[in-house]
């Protein structure tokens, strides 16, 4: 884990003076000039954005949080790699964590309630994942780009670890975990190695996977889709996108976990990997990677958490169990 900070960059009585003199250094570079002012777009532990207008239209200026630098270079990789699906990059500085990137275009969550919302779903699914069976071609540049390493040979050993720090799992405190909770998630790590092994034995190659992949994070434009916001992104199991991407729709469209349409929109994002597998071992595959992605989530929470001044940590801290919470609920684990 990063190491804890006692504040974050923006938090810093200097940070947006500095901001602003690095965005007029790379619009300067680009060729373009700053034409109003620059106003904060959003504000949050894990980044802060600021809304550029100039003579070229709007750009976005991004600074991640320290445990999520890395976005910066692998956003600038990804979209030297395939620029029809990612904003334009104007500058990236990956030590300090900076974008500036194009305005990409409204995002699919200000369609919301528009009858072509879930239409919107069914082109961008198959989109998403023929990008990710590319990018199983690029492992070791992915890694280098700075991508988190999730792949399930060392999944259980972050499981491990984040279960030596207490702390992060508030333990028998409101929100955490209870003592048998984390006694038995202890006691069934061996089962989990082997729930690793089996979703790997389907064959279905680790691959880039967004791990915050929804409606606020795809810009919907003329020509087509682009997709934002890779600073929790990791090498890992594909399917683990499908964890807050399904679970994001039916909320947002209230549907019940069971509902048809979910299962349509899974069938669809489905339908490109079977290339590597039937369609019957992908739904087996699917339903695996669905609870072992829930780890996935606590291990990326833990992340921010854990590299989070007060009182970003604590208002952040019940993701981390809770998210291994879900995990322990899910019908086919056994009972504690």
């Amino acid at each position: 884990m990063p190491e804890q900070i006692d504040y974050l960059p923006w938090d810093h009585k200097d940070w947006f003076r500095e901001s602003l003199a690095w965005i007029q250094d790379q619009t300067g570079h680009n060729g373009l000039t700053v034409s109003g002012v620059v106003e904060k777009h959003q504000i949050r532990p894990w980044s802060a954005v600021l809304r550029v207008p100039t003579n070229a239209g709007g750009l976005y200026f991004k600074a991640s949080a320290p445990a999520f630098h890395h976005e910066a270079a692998l956003t600038q990789a990804l979209a030297s790699w395939r620029p029809d699906l990612l904003p334009h990059i104007y500058a990236a500085d990956s030590q300090s964590g900076l974008l500036l990137m194009a305005d990409g275009g409204p995002t699919l969550r200000s369609f919301l309630g528009a009858d072509h919302y879930l239409a919107h779903w069914r082109r961008i699914l198959p989109l998403y994942a023929e990008f990710q069976i590319e990018m199983a071609g690029r492992l070791d540049d992915l890694l280098a780009a700075g991508a988190i390493d999730r792949r399930l040979k060392t999944l259980p050993g972050q499981l491990v670890e984040l279960l030596t720090d207490q702390d992060a799992l508030l333990i028998n405190r409101p929100d955490g975990l209870t003592a048998g909770q984390f006694t038995y998630l202890r006691d069934i790590v061996p089962t989990f190695v082997g729930m690793c092994a089996a979703l790997e034995s389907y064959g279905l190659p680790e691959t880039l996977h967004h791990d915050d992949f929804h409606g606020n994070n795809i810009c919907v434009g003329d020509d087509g889709y682009l997709f934002f916001d890779w600073g929790e992104s990791c090498v890992a199991h594909p399917f683990f996108t499908m964890v807050v991407t399904l679970r994001a729709i039916a909320y947002f469209c209230k549907l019940s976990s069971d509902s048809p349409v979910l299962a349509e929109l899974r069938d669809i994002y489905l339908k490109p990997w079977t290339g590597f597998t039937g369609c019957q071992d992908l739904v087996l595959a699917y339903d695996l990677a669905n609870q072992i992605g829930k780890v996935n989530r606590a291990l990326t929470w833990y992340r921010l958490v854990s590299d989070s001044p007060e009182p970003y940590r604590s208002e952040e801290a019940a993701s981390v169990p809770g998210w291994l919470s879900e995990f322990l609920a899910d019908p086919a684990i056994p009972p504690y």
